[in-house]
């Protein structure tokens, strides 16, 4: 399985970042640094792709 770490230009702090990794072999957990806050969020497989799904939709409805 990927594990993979995604960092993102922040105006607000240099060090954000998020990043997700497989959890117990059956969870995806997504792990946000914002503003020297910590957030994790643990989603089963179906949510998982239910999110994935909406996040394209959203993506797709930004017009350049």
């Amino acid at each position: 399985m990927a594990n993979f770490e995604i960092r993102f230009k922040c105006d607000v702090n240099k060090g954000d970042y998020i990043k997700t990794e497989v959890v117990n072999n059956s969870e995806i957990e997504v792990s946000m640094f914002i503003e020297n806050d910590y957030y994790d969020i643990i989603l089963d497989k179906s949510t998982a792709i239910k999110f994935a799904k909406t996040l394209r939709t959203e993506i797709n409805k930004i017009q350049d």
